[in-house]
């Protein structure tokens, strides 16, 4: 017995190789089942060469940035779907509209057939002869708009001897694109300011921190750089993706969201770690931006060693844009990650008021995903646009760990019950967050029920400038707001439970007062305040306790604990000014930027918890640029760091790139003595024009995350 990997409902192989070895899959010569006996023969006919107008092509379509100049390989022509492009084919006579077809394939055995003359549409493609007066002929084709998305193959088919004969010419080979200036196109976007900044800009910034005091951090996406379109068609090859389906943008962000990351073992591009080490690979804090981690995994063939929230949502966008697919990077701030699958993060705490360590749920101080801009025609009208895809491994999908895409309109509304991951996204940024005691039973006694801590901010890039865009008010209404009642109520209706505990509001309020922008290295000044709003006067037993944690609320190390027993008077305001020095919390910080300062304790035999969270900040890098900002001539960056503090910095790596300036670099440069200085050069021809980006980041064992950013007008040359 023979066996297949075919075998079902296909008569043969599903097509899911793009890249591979599939050249040989063609026929010279395709003989006709229906030669008619005596029919008067052709003239021979001989194709000597195809030329792509790779220049022409892709200026009017928007790609000429993708580029091999740093090469020797001829640029490819890249074009994309629902838009016209031309081709000349120098034939050995001048031809008859009949005497020829046009083949275009992809994968193994798929062929997009386009003919001319009175012949009958051989596929959805289109083509036109624009002159024929010479045997230098002219034509257009135009690939429909939900053509399939990926590289493909030109065969010239000639008429004559009972059959078809076909040709290939070198450098015939295209790639097509997702196309956002088509209307017909699923992923069409309106405005050329939104494509411009969500298809073609290959810099971004990426918001982190606090919604209190949130940083932008740099990133290069690199989407038009060599090798990159073929890594992105690479992966889609890698996960086996159909090459049918590619042209649906539905099933590519879903597909994509899953291989980014590799948590379901299928060797996707990023593992992710959120440990304090990180063995036989690299830092997730250390990455400039995507081209390093793409050229990695193609090289290699296994996953690119580390990653987390912002990585996964960075290397996804290059994905994206590169693909044609309208996307950004958003940012958002107390998100919630809820292991139960309902609008609750149940935070518990011991008697003592310490945190419990069996607590599942968590806040994330940020969490970074992707919105992808499509129709859905899958939903209801009105539920296009905007959708929210997670490459980042949280919590697993019809099997596997992806995320989307799923319609932010449906999400405010609460319409949780369309596809894909809606109760997620619902909840990560609506979740009700209940506080509670476990006694040494495993009862639970609630003491605190916060309605408005998750979800704070949605930040992105804004169009066309280097600032920050509030998005929240697309994914939820204002906070308590009759609209945002409707749209929890309907959530719930769909099963996502909520909380409806009715707590009588405590009369002893705790609040912590500090400023949130805090160097790294200063001492941090805290304002404890305990309002009484009672009758009677209040007695308050606890502790205040310092802890560095993780970006993911999680603890990594406790650094400080005070004790505090007060009594405040009726209707009064007590308050206890604290200050932490910087020698406290230095020696536990690690790799981590955020400091979590804790009240816990009792009053009146009620459980009391207030906390905030400080990300601390760091220096910045100076930059220095010299020579002619021109393409092709050489120019220099000098990149320095003055070392603020009265001890050595030990162990200085620092890298830098610049996107269409040069590639990754990175230095040793051992220690940084007290108050001394670091300067490095780097010398390079500048290989793309316009505003481009150089973006250094700056590790050592006593400091993380020092980066800074210059940037240059390149002119043509």
């Amino acid at each position: 017995m023979s066996h297949s990997s075919h075998v079902g409902r296909h008569n043969k192989r599903v097509a899911t190789s793009n890249l591979g070895e599939v050249e040989d899959d063609h026929p010279n010569f395709i003989a006709f089942d229906d030669a008619e006996e005596g029919a008067e023969p052709r003239d021979p006919l001989d194709v000597y060469g195809v030329d792509m107008l790779i220049a022409q092509n892709c200026q009017n379509h928007y790609t000429d940035f993708y580029q091999n100049n740093e090469g020797n390989n001829p640029r490819p022509l890249v074009v994309r779907r629902g838009k016209p492009f031309q081709m000349r084919i120098q034939f050995s006579r001048v031809i008859n509209p009949d005497d020829f077809q046009l083949e275009f394939r992809i994968g193994n055995g798929l062929v997009m057939m386009v003919n001319f003359g009175g012949r009958a549409a051989g596929s959805s493609w289109y083509g036109q002869i624009d002159d024929a007066s010479t045997p230098n002929v002219a034509l257009t084709v135009i690939p429909s708009a939900d053509a399939i998305v990926g590289k493909f193959r030109t065969y010239v088919g000639v008429v004559g001897g009972g059959g078809i004969r076909y040709t290939k010419s070198d450098n015939t080979d295209f790639y097509l694109l997702f196309n956002a200036w088509c209307e017909e196109d699923t992923v069409y976007m309106p405005d050329d300011a939104g494509r411009n900044e969500y298809v073609l800009n290959d810099f971004g910034l990426i918001f982190m921190g606090t919604a209190g005091a949130y940083s932008s951090r740099p990133w290069l996406y690199a989407q038009f750089d060599e090798g990159i379109l073929d890594a992105c068609i690479h992966i889609l090859d890698r996960c086996r993706m159909p090459i049918s389906d590619r042209g649906n943008a539905i099933k590519v962000t879903r597909q994509g969201s899953e291989i980014i990351n590799s948590q379901d073992n299928d060797n996707g591009v990023l593992e992710g770690s959120w440990s304090t080490t990180f063995p036989n690979g690299t830092s997730p804090l250390t990455w400039t931006g995507s081209k390093s981690i793409l050229q990695q995994y193609i090289q290699t063939g296994v996953s690119v060693r580390y990653g987390q929230c912002w990585v996964f949502a960075a290397v996804f966008n290059t994905f994206l844009r590169c693909l044609g697919l309208p996307s950004r990077v958003v940012s958002n701030f107390n998100s919630a990650h809820d292991n139960d699958g309902n609008l609750k993060i149940d935070l518990l705490y011991t008697p003592s008021g310490a945190a419990d360590p069996r607590t599942r749920d968590s806040i994330w101080n940020f969490h970074c995903w992707n919105e992808v801009f499509m129709t859905r025609p899958d939903l209801p009208a009105g539920l296009g646009g905007w959708q929210c895809v997670d490459s980042t491994p949280q919590e697993t999908s019809d099997g596997f760990y992806r995320c989307g895409p799923a319609s932010i309109a449906a999400v405010k509304e609460g319409q949780v019950s369309y596809p894909y991951d809606s109760p997620f996204v619902f909840a990560e940024v609506n979740s009700d967050v209940i506080h509670s005691t476990r006694d040494k039973y495993g009862g639970l006694t609630t003491f605190l029920v916060e309605k408005d801590r998750v979800g704070l901010a949605v930040l992105t890039k804004a169009v066309g400038m280097d600032e920050v865009l509030d998005i929240t008010n697309n994914y939820k209404y204002p906070e308590g707001s009759a609209s945002d009642e409707q749209s929890m109520e309907r959530a719930e209706s769909f099963g996502l439970s909520r909380d409806h505990s009715e707590l009588r509001p405590p009369t002893l309020i705790l609040s912590i007062k500090t400023d949130q922008a805090v160097m790294k290295g200063q001492d941090v000044q805290l304002e404890l305040m305990f309002s009484n709003k009672g009758d009677v006067a209040a007695e308050f037993e606890g502790s205040l306790n310092g802890s560095v944690v993780y970006y993911t609320g999680v603890e990594y190390s406790s650094f400080f604990s005070q004790p505090i027993n007060l009594q405040i008077p009726q209707g009064q305001v007590e308050t206890i000014p604290i200050k932490v020095p910087k020698e406290y919390y230095m020696p536990f910080l690690g790799s981590q930027n955020s400091l979590q300062f804790m009240i816990t304790g009792q009053s009146g035999g009620t459980t009391l918890n207030c906390s905030t969270i400080i990300t601390l900040s760091t220096q910045t890098l100076d930059f220095n640029l010299g020579g002619v900002p021109e393409l092709n001539q050489e120019m220099f960056v000098e990149v320095s760091f003055v070392n603020p503090y009265g001890y050595r910095l030990t162990n200085v790596d620092i890298g830098m790139e610049g996107n269409g300036l040069f590639n990754y670099q990175k230095n040793n440069f051992g220690s940084i003595e007290a108050y001394g200085i670091m300067t490095w050069r780097v010398t390079f021809t500048p290989w793309r024009s316009g505003l481009r980006y150089i973006f250094a980041l700056m590790h050592c064992n006593e400091l993380q995350e020092v980066w800074g950013t210059v940037s240059v007008l390149i002119g043509e040359a």
